[in-house]
């Protein structure tokens, strides 16, 4: 296939399971790391059962990043966002798929939402190999919406959203995640005693929340003495130096990153997470069992943000703040009240642990193989 990238390990290939056949599978995922780290975990999950498994994406540069964990081969489609000046490009991009596809003998295609999927699954429609979508949010975006007539099954990381699917195809996996968010330790620079809070807008950052949740700890640090404050935050490339030079201002004791490579370590770290509510993020949460306060993004497609946080608000695992209407003294408050009822942390956190879906990235590989049958 062009454009392959193989290292010894991808080609040092797991033997098949007994009465098994070995399968060619395309695993479609990127544009942010909330689509591919899932796609990622299905795909060696998928590589770990003997089968043969490329990854594909867009190609962007952004999603460089978020690949460095995934050692087998990739492809670049050249999808690119879903608008009227991108429809060549896209276009362009199918029969770029459906050449690809041809030279793999792709068996099966797992697409896992967003714009990277589009080009990959009407391309693989065109030559009749089946396939597999996943939808990450509560409610289906764009994409998986309009593709899962073209979908032999559509696997949905919430419960809720099995109505908003096709009858029939409609199948409950949760959301798979990296094996390290199980096995995430404290960092050894967190003093003892501390009161630890982690901030992420996202792989990418945001810049809203990096601005409402800086300027509430600042204000936290004071409120909360004599107890110290620890803050970790990912903070996207644009606003790192500037929330450093916050938190330094203040002198405060902090980790700040524009990317944080060591998230297991992050969310074991912290007492409470303040986050955007994209379905990896609710759902890391989840697997590491840390109450949070979510600031969803306003402007998510059919708001499911909103949405995904409100399935965890609802369970009293975690609070939730509207972006233009919060203000950093309120979360500030908030999170100093937390830091006073061990409690209801605790109780909390063991709400957020009973939604996790462990092993999400097992359940949709085995609807995958299923597929390829």
């Amino acid at each position: 296939m062009e454009e392959q990238s193989v290292d010894a390990e991808a080609a040092a290939k797991p033997a098949v399971a007994p009465g098994a056949t070995a399968k060619r599978i395309v695993v479609a995922c990127g544009g942010t790391g909330g689509h591919a780290f899932p796609g990622l975990a299905t795909a060696e999950a998928l590589r770990e059962r003997g089968h043969e498994v490329t990854v594909w994406n867009s190609g962007r540069t952004i999603e460089k990043t978020v690949m460095t964990g995934w050692s087998g081969p990739t492809f670049a489609t050249g999808a690119k966002t879903l608008s009227a000046v991108n429809f060549f490009a896209n276009v362009r991009s199918v029969f770029r798929c459906v050449r690809a596809f041809r030279a793999a003998k792709a068996d099966v295609l797992l697409a896992m939402g967003s714009y990277t999927s589009m080009p990959p699954v009407v391309a693989a429609r065109i030559l009749r190999i089946p396939v597999v979508l996943h939808e990450a949010n509560a409610v289906p975006g764009k994409a998986v919406s309009f593709l899962s007539g073209f979908a032999r099954k559509v696997a949905v990381s919430f419960e809720q959203t099995l109505p908003e699917v096709p009858r029939r195809k409609g199948v409950f996996t949760g959301l798979p995640l990296r094996r390290r968010m199980a096995e995430g330790r404290r960092f050894p620079e967190i003093p003892e005693g501390a009161f630890c809070v982690f901030t992420t807008g996202g792989s990418q950052g945001a810049h809203k929340v990096n601005e409402l949740a800086s300027d509430a700890l600042v204000r936290l640090n004071r409120l909360i003495a004599p107890r110290p404050l620890f803050v970790i935050h990912q903070t996207g490339a644009a606003d790192e130096e500037s929330v450093i030079g916050k938190y330094y201002g203040a002198k405060m004791k902090f980790r700040v990153r524009a990317f944080e490579y060591d998230m297991a370590d992050a969310y074991a770290s912290a007492d409470v997470v303040v986050c955007r509510a994209g379905a990896s993020t609710c759902f890391e949460l989840a697997r590491a069992g840390k109450p949070a306060f979510f600031i969803p993004l306003p402007t998510a497609v059919r708001d499911h943000q909103h949405l995904n946080a409100q399935a965890f608000v609802e369970k009293g695992a975690a609070a939730e703040g509207y972006q233009d209407a919060l203000a950093p003294n309120a979360l500030a408050n908030w999170l100093l009240a937390l830091s006073q009822d061990p409690d209801r942390a605790r109780k909390m956190g063991e709400e957020m642990a009973r939604l996790a879906v462990p092993d999400a990235a097992d359940r949709l590989a085995d609807l995958v193989e299923e597929c390829a049958k």
